[in-house]
C-alpha cells in the first residue's frame, strides 16, 4: 500500500449505520463468486433512510447507476460511523465499491474493528469537523506517515490522529495476516 491516498471524498452526517451502509437485503451474494462480490460495491451506501441521515446535498449517488464502484475514495463522515449491526459485511461492501480510507469523527467500536480485522478500508480519526468544510467531489490526499489530509480542491490540510499499527494491519490484509507477517503466529 503507497503512503499517499488521493482522490475525491464523499460526505456523510453522523450515525451512518451499517444497514446503510449495506442493506441487509443485500447480503445474500457469495463472498467467493467474483460476480456476486462486485454486487456489494454496487449496493454500498444505498440504504434507503441515507437520504434523510446525511447523504450530501442533491442526493449524488455514491455508486453510480449501471456502475459497481464508485468515484469516490475517501469518506468523510460525523461521529458514530458505522454503528448498528456488527455485519463485517459493510467495511467489505465499502472496500468493493473502491473505498481506501474513511475519515470519521468517531467509529463504532465493532465497524472500527471489522475495518482493521479484516483489512479493508483505513479507519482515520480526526477531532475536527471535516464534514462541515469538505464538500462531495472535493479532491483529496492523505499523507499516511504525516497523519494529514490535504483537501486539493480548497488548499486546506488538517491533522488526522495517528493510526499506530492500525495501518499496517490493514496493508498487511487484515490481522491473521499481519499476525502471520509478523511472526505472531504459528505457521500453518
Amino acid at each position: 500500500m503507497e503512503s499517499i491516498i488521493q482522490g475525491k471524498a464523499f460526505v456523510l452526517g453522523r450515525n451512518i449505520d451499517t444497514d446503510q451502509i449495506i442493506p441487509a437485503e443485500h447480503l445474500v451474494y457469495s463472498l467467493s463468486d467474483p460476480e456476486e462480490v462486485k454486487l456489494y460495491g454496487k449496493f454500498a451506501l444505498s440504504g434507503v433512510p441515507l437520504a434523510q441521515s446525511g447523504l450530501p446535498a442533491g442526493n449524488i449517488p455514491f455508486v453510480q447507476e449501471g456502475s459497481f464502484a464508485s468515484d469516490y475514495t475517501i469518506i468523510i463522515a460525523g461521529q458514530n460511523f458505522g454503528c448498528g449491526s456488527s455485519r463485517e459485511h459493510a467495511p467489505f461492501a465499502l472496500q468493493v465499491a473502491g473505498v481506501k480510507a474513511i475519515i470519521a469523527e468517531s467509529y463504532a467500536r465493532i465497524f472500527y474493528r471489522n475495518c482493521v480485522d479484516g483489512g479493508f478500508v483505513i479507519p482515520y480519526e480526526t477531532a475536527i469537523q471535516l464534514a462541515e468544510t469538505v464538500k462531495t467531489g472535493d479532491e483529496l490526499k492523505i499523507d499516511i506517515k504525516a497523519n494529514t489530509v490535504e483537501n486539493l480542491t480548497s488548499g486546506e490540510t488538517y491533522q488526522l490522529n495517528a493510526l499506530g499499527d492500525v495501518f499496517n494491519i490493514v496493508e498487511a490484509g487484515g490481522i491473521f495476516a499481519y499476525a502471520r507477517k509478523e511472526n505472531l503466529m504459528a505457521q500453518s
